[in-house]
């Protein structure tokens, strides 16, 4: 096989000249397919991302003719590193994501490997009908990913592996020459051959069209070639290599009797399902073989019709081992669910929804009515002898329970202090019946290598996950890493389970297959992975004939001493390294369709790896394995980065993964970090000077009293024209107009007319309102509206001295040392009165970079910390400070969109009940604005800007009722309703001004 940093001559070449889809060998497609979900790390040596199955054929021909391995990539979401490899990665979310057909009457589907599961149940939803295997990576994960590891999901208790649902599999594999079609011709699909003839169902000729490796390349020798073939795999030995069944039937005996009898038996080949009694179903073998014998490049899958009503009983137990006990009692009752899980990896804000217990049992039941799937609920109650229990027959009550259940995958990976745990060992499976004893000498084991983890999964089919404190990064824990593992193998098979549950062997298990299967079985595993792929291309190194399991880890390129940073990252210790290697690659990121999240918008908009939170982190990772030294690094400038800083380019800094994401990685702060040290000593983007540093440009212009002459400017159309490009504006955006009085000025003015003073009887009575540059210059209204709100619930509104600020436009834009200093100097001009009284932020942006962002840049100064603890928002202001007050009743239906911020950082809560009790009726739809601050107005990131305010925002306010109230607490996401939508959006504080009886002519 080809060296890894060696592109061999010509290939690059002869892949453009034989692919029409994408072929990409530069730093950023490399660097996004360094790695998955797992442990490990390889660098590829370029991306194709094919538009057909005729491109699948020709980047197989080049990469065989140059002895270049090819790896199939679906969401990059597998957890043993099988989505990885050191030659070319085929992408196929890109193009090959289509639903082909949906058949209701048959119950079947025809997808594409690229498509995403989420995609195939919205299809399949309408005509009552579902894919049965569900894994908790269900918005992201492609059907190719769940053949190639046999995915399973919550429910396979009712509806089993991806394998149980596979009808007929299409896939490009390698044969001799003899099992080949004609070479000639466009491509014809000749149809499956007679069942039982071994090498039929060959359906697509060999080679690659067009021209081959460019003259003086240095091809691989072969003799004889093995050619690419499109095969259409299904029962009956349709489809398989000609060699394939007279192997299988000269070792019946060792099929029969070599596989542990257990539901989830995920490892090694499924080579007994090529025994006559099972069928010989060449495409349920295949399943499970995670892009080793061939690449699929269609699938043929039965769909399932759901229960039309179900009920979630959930069950609590003393411990995980408890409720493994009780699980298989409950499995007669016909579940659809049977899911454990440990209070561990449940937040503490969740906890209030649950019953008594340290751990429960998720048991979803079903019916053709709510009485009668709550009535099964409530019978598996009665089997399960919980200390606990709760049954949940509400919609929304039920999604929000399995969202814990979902994110467990990523929760799981920070331990209760904060430590780092990791997968490798997180899958396995046992027969129900044994689940609880192998818990119970799992923790046994865990403790004598003096290592944690939080047990979950499937317990009604014996299968557990776990994320486990391996050390990583030093040579005595990876060590112990590797003794942990064999002896943990030695303990599943004890127990007659099986090393892998779900997750597929990859380079993680199968170094360990033989412990499980023996020498023999796994031999024939390499005999069969030799008659699919007799050169050894496909995914080398990954289920027969691995790499060791404590190789190729992902932590071994990174610095071993914490870089230079300016932020604290108080949660990983002040090591960056650390922070970035929070993501793990469960691509929640990646998640598209409604939903309650605001992660990612970017990838939302653009559907680019790049562009999610992943794919910037995965860009660090190797920015970092750069500066190393790492000898594969993939990103060699560091800072510097040409290629993170595109990547973070369109990084909306909307702070959604800080609370979406599972394992809390905050994006905006990481480019924050990264623009300070990119542009350390250069000249930075026109954008940075002009958005950047608003609140100085727009402190001048107040000072100097000059507002109408600059909204005079601004709408002579050159001059405005002038000043967008100077300022690094979109030439699409209209400058916002400036206030002819600021709020400051005008509090001033009141005060001065009114007489009163600033003396302060208690805190309970005094609030300070924050004038952030914003409301100041450009949305006064806002600042007086809450100032009479305020007033109407019996609080004394205090200003803090002129000159305060927190930060957020330098913050944003990189600048971090001025950043530095405006808080700091902000901290002094508070300290001698003011540091300890609330402090109302009317601007969520203002309020989250105040509670979040100060502390963490100045980790030093305790007044940072006390004033970020004293940051309120509007609506926690009103709950906090005056409890007794009611709002005024509106009565009114409100659409709008929850601040980016307010949802990352701040929480909502509080605006929900005060909403509630002034009668302001429905939900404010999910997502972000796409202005982002300075983002949607820099020049470039317009058409992106727009795509994601179409992505919620948009068409929920264009859909509201006529009589709705547009909310929307931000500057930001009203400048853009008011711009893409001619809609004008208000603060809440407006809203309830609005409603409060007359009383003077302060309003104006």
């Amino acid at each position: 096989m080809t060296d890894q940093r060696a592109e061999p001559d010509g290939l690059r070449t002869a892949l453009r000249a034989a692919v029409a889809g994408e072929v990409d060998f530069g730093a950023t497609a490399r660097a996004l397919t360094t790695m998955d979900a797992s442990n490990y790390r390889r660098v590829p040596l370029g991306v194709v991302a094919p538009r057909d199955a005729d491109d699948v054929l020709a980047a197989v021909a080049v990469c065989r003719e140059y002895g270049v391995p090819v790896v199939a990539r679906g969401g990059g979401t597998s957890i043993a590193g099988q989505a990885t490899g050191v030659g070319v990665v085929l992408d196929f979310t890109r193009h090959m994501n289509r639903l082909v057909s949906l058949d209701p009457a048959a119950r079947t589907a025809t997808v594409q490997p690229g498509l995403v599961l989420d995609r195939l149940q919205e299809a399949a939803a309408p005509h009552g009908l579902r894919f049965g295997p569900d894994p908790s990576t269900h918005g992201r994960c492609t059907i190719g990913g769940m053949v190639g590891n046999n995915s399973c999901g919550a429910h396979s208790v009712a509806w089993g592996t991806t394998a149980d649902n596979v009808r007929h599999l299409s896939a490009v594999v390698l044969q001799p020459p003899a099992a080949a079609a004609p070479t000639t011709g466009s491509w014809p699909v000749t149809g499956p051959g007679a069942e039982g003839s071994g090498g039929s169902g060959v359906v697509g000729p060999v080679g690659p069209p067009g021209p081959g490796p460019a003259a003086g390349s240095s091809p691989a020798s072969r003799t004889p070639p093995a050619s690419p073939v499109l095969v259409r795999l299904g029962p009956g030995w349709t489809g398989a290599p000609a060699a394939l069944r007279p192997l299988i039937e000269s070792r019946l005996a060792l099929l029969r009797t070599g596989y542990p009898d257990l539901p989830r038996r995920i490892s090694g080949y499924a080579l007994d399902a090529l025994l006559p009694e099972n069928g010989a179903d060449v495409a349920r073998a295949f399943c499970g073989s995670e892009g080793t014998l061939g690449l699929l490049t269609e699938a043929t899958v039965a769909l399932v019709a759901p229960p039309h009503a179900r009920a979630l009983a959930v069950l609590g137990y003393a411990d995980e081992s408890a409720a493994a006990d009780a699980a298989p009692a409950l499995l007669p009752h016909d579940p659809l669910t049977v899911e454990g899980m440990a209070a561990d990896l449940v937040p503490p804000r969740a906890r209030g929804g649950l019953p008594k217990g340290a751990a429960w049992l998720f048991v979803e039941t079903g019916g053709d009515t709510p009485a009668e799937a709550r009535a099964r609920a409530e019978a598996v109650v009665r089997t399960a002898d919980p200390v606990g229990a709760l049954v949940v027959t509400d919609p929304a009550g039920q999604r929000a329970l399995w969202r814990i259940r979902e994110d467990a995958a990523g929760t799981a990976t920070r331990m209760p202090d904060g430590s780092e745990a990791w997968p490798g060992w997180e899958d396995c499976a046992v027969p129900p019946a044994r689940l609880g004893a192998y818990l119970r000498d799992f923790r046994a084991l865990l403790a004598a290598h003096g290592l944690r983890g939080t047990p979950y999964g499937h317990f009604g089919e014996g299968c557990v996950h776990v994320r486990v404190d391996f050390d990583l990064i030093t040579a005595p824990g990876v060590a112990r890493f590797r003794t942990f593992s064999e002896e943990l193998a030695d303990l599943v098979v004890t127990h007659g389970g099986s090393l892998s549950g779900e997750h597929g062997d990859g380079m993680a298990r199968a170094e360990l297959l033989p412990r499980m299967y023996g020498t023999e079985l796994v031999g024939l595993f390499e005999r069969v992975k030799a008659v699919w792929d007799p050169d050894g291309v496909l995914n080398p190194g990954v289920l027969v004939r691995p790499a060791p399991l404590d190789a190729q880890l992902r932590f071994a390129v990174l610095p071993r001493e914490p870089v230079p940073v300016e932020f604290g990252y108080p949660q990983d210790g002040g090591d960056f390294s650390a922070a970035v290697r929070r993501c793990v690659g469960v691509a929640k990121c990646r998640t598209a369709g409604p939903g309650p999240d605001v992660m990612c918008p970017s990838f939302r908009a653009t559907g680019e790896e790049e562009h999610s939170t992943r794919g910037r982190a995965r860009l660090l990772h190797e920015m970092l394995a750069g500066q190393a030294g790492a000898p594969d690094a993939v990103v060699t400038d560091g800072w510097r980065s040409t290629e993170v800083r595109d990547a973070l380019d369109l990084c909306l800094s909307c702070k959604g993964c800080r609370s979406d994401c599972p394992v809390g990685v905050d994006m905006a702060t990481y480019k924050a970090e990264f623009l300070h040290h990119h542009y350390a000593g250069r000249v930075r983007p026109a954008a940075h000077y002009a958005m950047g540093r608003l609140p100085r440009w727009l402190g001048l212009v107040a000072a100097t009293r000059t507002a109408p002459l600059v909204n005079a400017l601004a709408r002579v159309r050159p001059l405005a024209a002038l000043a967008k490009r100077l300022g690094g504006i979109a030439p699409e955006r209209e400058l916002p107009r400036l206030a002819a009085e600021p709020f400051t000025r005008w509090m001033a003015r009141r005060t001065r007319e009114r007489g009163s003073g600033t003396r302060i009887l208690s805190t309970s009575q005094a609030t300070v309102l924050w004038p952030d540059t914003f409301t100041d210059h450009l949305a006064p209204q806002v600042g007086r509206a809450a100032v009479r709100v305020l007033e109407d619930a019996g609080q004394t509104v205090l200003l803090p001295p002129s000159g305060v600020c927190c930060g957020l436009t330098y913050v944003s834009t990189g600048q971090l040392g001025l950043a530095r200093a405006v808080m700091t100097r902000t901290l002094d001009l508070l300290a001698p009165t003011m540091l300890g009284i609330p402090v109302a932020v009317l601007e969520p942006s203002c309020a989250a970079t105040l509670r979040t962002d100060l502390p963490e840049l100045l980790p030093d100064d305790p007044r940072a910390a006390e004033l970020a603890a004293s940051v309120r928002t509007f609506a926690e202001t009103l709950e906090a400070q005056v409890p007794g007050w009611r709002p005024p009743v509106l009565d009114r239906p409100v659409v709008g969109q929850t601040h980016c911020h307010q949802h990352a950082v701040l929480g909502d809560t509080a605006d929900r009940r005060i909403r509630e009790a002034a009668g302001l009726t429905g939900e404010l739809s999910s997502g972000c604005c796409g202005l982002a601050g300075n983002f949607g107005f820099e020049r470039g990131h317009y058409d992106v800007s727009v795509r994601c305010a179409e992505d919620q925002l948009l068409p929920a306010v264009r859909d509201a009722d006529p009589d709705a109230v547009v909310l929307a607490d931000g500057f930001s996401c009203r400048t853009q309703l008011a711009q893409l939508a001619g809609v004008r959006g208000r603060h809440l504080a407006e809203i309830l001004a609005d409603a409060l009886p007359e009383q003077d002519t302060d309003r104006d």
